[in-house]
């Protein structure tokens, strides 16, 4: 099961987070792996990791938001039978402390950059007539969440262009779902917390860990693991989706 030998993958920003740990299960699962990643050192540290187990996999410097690179790279790779979109930045303030050039950033990366790889695998996909998208969205589509102004925006635009596509590809076979993860402990959220909260680093650790019912952040192999499910052929029933992955945040917190 959950077998995805021969499938060539694209995964957005999979140089780090969650990122790099779909990256690094669709190619122990057999896929040739294509990293789209601003951070080439980065990405060139997960190839390597990739390839040492005997697996596939190839880095593309690009910037998701710059359509002509995103289009160039996914033309020259040729066949796409899965795209992740997973590239993505946060930005902490509300309406007020959220300034024009922040929502601007956000935006560009976040929307912007999702709707360059969809635009650039859509026609291949339909030639095709298969094709799995997974889109990362995130708890702050569904609930209020403080001081998430324009991080919430833009993941409610993933969540809607999320329907958008199913819908309107379901025909030519492609399927898309959508991923909501909770708190995930990755390195962004240690260099959060050490940018925002000096020598109180341990405090704040637990403090958002146990914002979550179940006790803990999520694991970023746990996320890639429903990633895995999701972009299988076991999952070829299910198109049009949003996978809640939040430890009961958004049903339980009450």
């Amino acid at each position: 099961m959950f077998d995805l030998s021969g499938k060539k993958a694209i995964i957005t920003g999979g140089g780090s987070g969650i990122g790099k740990a779909i990256s690094l299960l669709f190619g122990q699962q057999g896929a040739e792996v294509h990293l789209l990643e601003l951070n080439e050192a980065a990405a060139s540290s997960v190839v390597n990791e990739i390839q040492a187990t005997g697996a596939t996999a190839f880095s593309h410097a690009v910037d998701v938001s710059n359509q002509k690179e995103v289009l160039a790279v996914i033309r020259a790779i040729g066949r796409v039978d899965i795209l992740v979109n997973n590239a993505g930045i946060a930005h902490v303030g509300n309406l007020e402390n959220c300034l024009e050039e922040d929502f601007e950033r956000v935006y560009r990366i976040n929307v912007k950059g999702a709707y360059n790889a969809l635009f650039s695998v859509i026609p291949l996909m339909k030639k095709q007539q298969r094709g799995v998208i997974l889109n990362l969205a995130s708890i702050a589509a569904q609930v209020g969440i403080t001081d998430r102004f324009a991080y919430s925006m833009s993941k409610g635009a993933i969540a809607a262009m999320t329907l958008s596509v199913a819908r309107d590809y379901i025909s030519d076979g492609i399927r898309c779902n959508s991923i909501s993860p909770a708190r995930v402990h990755t390195p962004f959220v240690d260099g959060f917390i050490a940018k925002n909260y000096p020598g109180k680093e341990e405090e704040m650790f637990a403090k958002l860990a146990a914002s979550q019912p179940i006790g803990r952040m999520a694991k970023p192999e746990e996320i890639a693991k429903l990633a895995l499910y999701l972009c299988s052929d076991e999952a070829n029933f299910i198109t049009g989706n949003d996978y809640p992955i939040d430890g009961g945040f958004i049903k339980l917190n009450n």
